[in-house]
């Protein structure tokens, strides 16, 4: 992987950052504030100072972000703090102009009988997407990503995973005292950091996954011709020595899509002797076109 700092800036995504942020916030609008349960990061304590003191999360989330920006500017990559910058300033925005409008017809309320459940899932669920949109578009949401990556510059031998983990601890036992001494509040946190997360997993790994073939064979220039000339996929031959036997062969590696796996099992079962074991890749770089 490159170096972050020598990548070249690419400012042309700064145009999805305001509809990241705006999506996110009409989420907090629909499945957060009402269902009464405080979200991971930054957010997760704007939501709880809303909750006790009737003051608007957008407000609360601006005046956090901002210094951890000013001391991230000199510490993380400017393209990052950047978009991370427009995405807050447009979130917090976003809050606040809602905040303006009758939203009661079209939010998720768990008061009739509903699952309360479904409320920090469908919110996860949405913003765990933006937020992946945003890591992608080399961004952030804020909060606690540019704390994690700035105790990092200082101590990079923190994982910055149990970093968040940790900041996102304390949110779900304090959201225990702030909603009336429930746990309902901390168990909906915690779906929510788990659901938020698989779904940002998800959108950062895209459509790019696909299954990596090692075939052992002896007769490797039959299987490189096969899957060249009928899956269109280049092919990679080292020679191998078996362990046991010490007889020499072959070992042919290819990547393939997903749906490609019957081809392949086919291809290798018109060679007697030969052996294949698959892995997963969870991301192609480079010259690696998806058929369809």
């Amino acid at each position: 992987m490159s170096n972050p700092a020598q990548r070249k800036p690419e400012y042309k995504t700064l145009i999805l950052f305001p509809l990241f942020a705006l999506g996110m916030a009409f989420s907090y609008k629909l499945f957060i504030f009402p269902n009464q349960f405080a979200p991971a990061g930054v957010g997760g304590i704007a939501t709880m100072v809303q909750h006790v003191f009737k003051f608007n999360a957008g407000y609360l989330n601006l005046l956090i972000n901002l210094p951890i920006l000013c001391i991230a500017w000199k510490l993380v990559n400017r393209e990052f703090v950047i978009k991370t910058l427009l995405f807050t300033l447009c979130f917090s925005g976003g809050l606040m102009v809602l905040d303006l409008f009758d939203f009661s017809r079209f939010v998720y309320q768990t008061e009739n009988g509903t699952s309360k459940i479904l409320a920090p899932v469908a919110a996860a669920a949405v913003n765990g997407a933006l937020y992946g949109f945003c890591l992608r578009c080399h961004g952030s949401s804020g909060g606690t990503d540019v704390v994690s990556f700035c105790i990092r510059h200082y101590h990079p031998e923190y994982n910055v995973t149990w970093i968040t983990f940790t900041i996102n601890a304390v949110i779900a036992g304090t959201s225990y005292f702030v909603y009336g001494y429930k746990f309902e509040p901390v168990i909906c946190c915690i779906v929510y950091c788990f659901v938020v997360t698989m779904m940002g997993n998800k959108v950062l790994q895209g459509s790019k996954s696909a299954l990596k073939f090692e075939i052992i064979t002896q007769h490797p220039k039959e299987i490189a011709d096969d899957l060249m000339k009928n899956l269109n996929r280049g092919v990679t031959l080292l020679s191998a020595e078996g362990g046991y036997t010490h007889q020499q062969k072959s070992l042919v590696i290819c990547i393939v899509n997903k749906h490609q796996i019957a081809d392949i099992q086919a291809i290798i079962s018109k060679y007697p002797g030969s052996f294949a074991y698959i892995t997963s890749v969870s991301e192609t770089l480079g010259n690696f076109v998806k058929t369809k």
